[in-house]
């Protein structure tokens, strides 16, 4: 099911790239895409490595 959202939310942003009136668009629309996974990879990472900083001590 997820799989399916996934490739639903895929074709959105390929849509919306094809639709763009310039390239900033585009740059924006990838941009907006992906930074959210980015700060939430680092924000998990900052979470472990405290964590385990925490046990260690």
């Amino acid at each position: 099911m997820r799989l399916l959202l996934f490739l639903q939310d895929v074709s959105e942003i390929e849509k919306k790239i094809q639709e763009a009136p310039d390239r900033s668009y585009e740059i924006g629309v990838a941009i907006g895409t992906y930074l959210p996974f980015v700060v939430l990879i680092l924000v998990a990472y900052l979470f472990y490595y405290y964590s385990k900083k925490r046990r260690d001590s």
